[in-house]
C-alpha cells in the first residue's frame, strides 16, 4: 500500500511541476492610471490615458531574456454584420455579409519591442492581445466563401477611423522596473467601460498580467440628447425643427439690425 501511494506521488510531482507558471522572482505588476473615468461632453475630441507603473521583484533581475511589456485598451464588445457591396445594374448593392459575434468598439495595443518578440502566438491565442484575436468570429466561414476577407475590411475600416490601433517600441521601460505608456482615446468613443491590460512576459511567456478599468460616460445634457434622439425620436425631430426656425429667424433679425 504505501509503495503504490509513493508511485502516484511521484507520477503527481512532474504534472505538478508543469501548471506552475514560470515566475522564479515573482515578479508582479504594480500599475495605475491618469485618470478612470472620462466624461464626452458636446466639446470632447478624444482623450489621451496615461498607464504607468513598476515591476515589483522577491529576487534580483534574471540573467538571459530581457523583460517585456504589452498593454492594451479594449472597449465595450457586441455583435455586429459586416457587408459587402458591389455594383450590379449599375445600383451599389449589398452581396454578402457574414455576422460577426464580438468586436469590441475601440481596441489599442502598445508594445516595449515588436509584438511578435514580446509574446509567442501560443500567450497571444490564449490571451487574445492582438486585433484578430480580440475579435470571435465563429461560424463565419459557412456565410460566405471569402469570409476572412470581411474580417480584413472590418480591421481595415476601424484603423482607419482609428478605433483601432497598435504600437510598438512605445512603451517606455526602464531597466526593466519602471514603465509608461500613453494610449488616445478618439472622439467616438462608445458608453462604458474600458478594460486595460498589462502583461509582464519573459521569452513570449506571460509572466504576470493586470488589469484596470476606464469608465466612459456621457454628461446629463448628451446623454439626454442622446436618449431622446433614440427613444423619441419625432419628438427631437419636431425640437431640432423649432430650433432651426428660431436660429434662422434670429440670424435674420440681427443682419436687419446691422444694415440700419
Amino acid at each position: 500500500m504505501i509503495r503504490l501511494l509513493l508511485c502516484l506521488l511521484a507520477l503527481a510531482l512532474p504534472a505538478q511541476a508543469q501548471e506552475e507558471p514560470m515566475n522564479p522572482t515573482g515578479e508582479t505588476i504594480v500599475a495605475g492610471l491618469s485618470q478612470n473615468l472620462v466624461s464626452i461632453t458636446t466639446n470632447f475630441s478624444g482623450s489621451e490615458i496615461l498607464i504607468y507603473g513598476a515591476v515589483k521583484r522577491e529576487q534580483p533581475i534574471p540573467a538571459g531574456a530581457p523583460l517585456e511589456v504589452v498593454v492594451t485598451v479594449q472597449g465595450p464588445s457586441g455583435p455586429l454584420t459586416v457587408r459587402r457591396k458591389e455594383r450590379r445594374f449599375g445600383v451599389w448593392m449589398n452581396v454578402d455579409a457574414v455576422t460577426i459575434s464580438r468586436a469590441p468598439s475601440f481596441y489599442a495595443i502598445a508594445s516595449s519591442v515588436p509584438l511578435d518578440q514580446a509574446l509567442s502566438e501560443t500567450e497571444n491565442l490564449r490571451h487574445e492581445v492582438t486585433i484578430p484575436s480580440a475579435i470571435r468570429a465563429v461560424g463565419i466561414a459557412a456565410e460566405a466563401a471569402d469570409a476572412p476577407a470581411f474580417l480584413d475590411a472590418l480591421i481595415r475600416l476601424r484603423r482607419e477611423q482609428g478605433d483601432y490601433s497598435s504600437a510598438e517600441d512605445v512603451v517606455n521601460l526602464v531597466e526593466s522596473t519602471l514603465f509608461r505608456a500613453d494610449i488616445a482615446l478618439p472622439a467616438n468613443l462608445t458608453e462604458g467601460e474600458y478594460k486595460v491590460r498589462l502583461f509582464i512576459t519573459r521569452n513570449g511567456i506571460v509572466v504576470d498580467k493586470r488589469e484596470e478599468i476606464i469608465t466612459v460616460h456621457k454628461d446629463w445634457l448628451e446623454r439626454w440628447i442622446f436618449n431622446l434622439a433614440h427613444e423619441q425620436s419625432l419628438l427631437y425631430g419636431l425640437m431640432s425643427l423649432v430650433l432651426a426656425v428660431v436660429a434662422g429667424w434670429g440670424a435674420s433679425a440681427a443682419f436687419g439690425l446691422m444694415r440700419r
